[in-house]
């Protein structure tokens, strides 16, 4: 059998371009905290990893009958933004994969536009990246359902059996 080279390479962002999983965790840990629900990394890590911010949401609010506070969400994008300016990291190797690459590549990220554009501009991706980021926010399902890795593909003018993905989640996984 043949190896075939694919015609694009889909990227998800966070886990993947960049180490922010794991800052995203613990500021959500932290802040759920102070409202009195009590959760740790793994729990995060199980149900929350590659879900969309609204998505998360849902779930607390439905999992633990919790009405968020008015400005829970613009606290805690704010603080995360402001660990991500302090801590965030590229992960070993994207550079030199993307120096090496010989096919057209995107990033297909649930996170949102302004978050995925911080943090790819904080470790130097943003122009190389910037004009084929696309988000959960552009279609009506985001992860697990297939939609964001169809809808990169479409703009990318690349047909979905000719595309790569690379994920690091269950839910990225299962899309």
């Amino acid at each position: 059998m043949a190896r075939r080279t694919p015609g694009l390479l889909i990227l998800d962002c966070d886990g993947v371009l960049i180490d922010s999983e794991i800052i995203s965790a613990r500021m959500l840990v932290a802040e759920l905290a102070k409202l009195g629900v009590g959760i740790d990394l793994a729990y995060v890590a199980r149900h929350f990893l590659g879900r969309s911010y609204p998505t998360v949401m849902a779930t607390i609010r439905r999992e633990f009958g919790l009405d968020l506070p008015a400005g829970f969400e613009e606290r805690y994008r704010e603080g995360l933004l402001s660990a991500f300016a302090r801590e965030l990291r590229i992960m070993p190797g994207v550079a030199d994969l993307l120096d090496r690459l010989a096919v057209p590549c995107c990033v297909a990220t649930s996170s949102s536009p302004r978050r995925v554009e911080m943090s790819l501009r904080l470790v130097g991706l943003w122009d190389r990246l910037g004009g084929v980021t696309f988000t959960a926010s552009e279609v009506a399902r985001g992860k697990p359902a297939p939609d964001l890795f169809l809808h990169a593909a479409a703009r990318m003018a690349v047909a979905p059996e000719e595309c790569l993905v690379i994920e690091d989640s269950l839910t990225g996984i299962r899309a």
